[in-house]
């Protein structure tokens, strides 16, 4: 019993030494001004698609294609990837994150082809999120038709 008593304790040395160091105060600075710089930009865009006259709905809508548009760029040039290292979560805003995980994976498999690589696994991320919103909607459709 005693010999097993050392070998967890030996293991526990072994993980604390190997174990990456958190620094979660960096981490948390990194992500705060990451996911803030690129919310704020959004922001820009909107209120300059509102400056050349465009209505807030569809100032907001072009928005969201501009920001999956420059994402999506930035993850083909690898620079969205560094960034995501850089500032952790902050780089996971629902618009950019979405698109950049959905275009890096189909750039991983682009070298299979365009159906098989590329078309395939576009949509590796994308589709559960779309079958379950739409199995979402549906369900909460129902509940609002009855209630």
């Amino acid at each position: 019993m005693a010999n097993v008593k050392q070998l967890k304790s030996k293991y526990q040395d072994i993980v604390k030494q190997y174990s990456p160091k958190n620094d979660v105060l960096r981490n948390s600075l990194r992500a705060f001004w990451v996911g803030g710089v690129i919310c704020t930009f959004g922001q820009g865009l909107t209120n300059l698609y509102m400056n050349y006259g465009m209505e807030l709905e569809q100032a907001k809508m072009l928005t969201t294609v501009t920001l999956i548009l420059i994402s999506t760029i930035l993850t083909a040039f690898n620079v969205y990837d560094n960034l995501g290292k850089y500032g952790g979560a902050g780089a996971l805003i629902p618009i950019t994150g979405f698109a950049n995980s959905m275009v890096s994976a189909a750039m991983e498999f682009k070298k299979e082809g365009y159906i098989y690589g590329l078309g395939a696994k576009l949509f590796i991320i994308a589709g559960p999120v779309i079958v379950f919103g739409t199995l979402i909607s549906v369900v909460i459709g129902i509940i609002y038709y009855f209630v």
